[in-house]
């Protein structure tokens, strides 16, 4: 009940965002109605013309002037200014009551066939900061997104298959940390517009839009083994042994 509250507050205020918006740009900035019209069409033939360097021009152009244009708007200003603030309030509160993850799995058998559906124990969380339990749980190969939040996964309190186990994370803003028994062979690939990521006693820093991989030396003969396949706008991604 109380998330379905949230859900119908955050759409009557995108709602009333949109029509001041509109308010603003049909009432008192008629001009900038056929501008954002010109720079949405510049950026359609733009796209249309790519990989020719005038679509790229014209395609940029496009953005570049559209992204002015809206700046310019003081109702996008002021949805923009509330937008960040309801974000680091929901991160705050995150921050104080991390979900914990269950290892509750449910299996359902359908009449009509043999396909089996399972309940997936992780789920995608924008604002929530999601942790394994500290305590035994059953392995399941993990295929998250999230928001503004924080990741952590210890697969101590597991059994990993034989074979290759995945952890696949995609994130926009926030902290993933990943605790490896010895054991266990690792493979990374880490994709992150700004951030730093932190692999057992290497430490890449002032990461800028760049991608990193790092394996460890016996995993490709390896048993039991790990790929992380981790993206992010901004933040940190730590492996490390337990």
């Amino acid at each position: 009940m109380f998330r379905q509250q949230k859900t119908d507050l955050a759409a009557r205020l995108v709602m009333i965002a949109i029509i001041l918006f509109l308010a603003e740009l049909l009432l008192f900035q008629h001009g900038d109605v056929f501008f954002l019209l010109f720079t949405i069409g510049c950026m359609y033939i733009g796209r249309k013309r790519m990989p020719k360097l005038s679509g790229v021009i014209l395609f940029w152009f496009g953005l570049i002037s559209f992204v002015i244009s809206l700046a310019s708007m003081v109702t996008f200003r002021i949805s923009l200014f509330f937008i960040l603030v309801y974000i680091i309030w929901q991160y705050m509160q995150s921050k104080k009551a991390p979900v914990q993850i269950q290892p509750i799995m449910v299996e359902r058998k359908h009449d009509t066939s043999s396909l089996l559906e399972r309940k997936p124990r992780w789920k995608n969380s924008f604002f929530s900061s999601q942790k394994t339990p500290e305590r035994v749980y059953e392995w399941e190969d993990i295929n998250i997104q999230g928001g503004i939040s924080d990741v952590v996964i210890d697969l101590s309190y597991t059994v990993l298959p034989r074979g290759e186990a995945v952890i696949v994370i995609r994130h926009l803003i926030g902290n993933v940390q990943i605790l490896v028994p010895y054991e266990v062979e690792v493979r990374l690939h880490h994709s992150v517009i700004y951030g730093s990521a932190i692999v057992f006693e290497r430490k890449e820093a002032n990461l800028w839009n760049e991608t990193v991989c790092f394996q460890t030396k016996g995993y490709e003969e390896a048993e039991q083994k790990v790929k992380i396949l981790t993206s992010m706008i901004i933040g940190t991604i730590e492996v490390k042994h337990v």
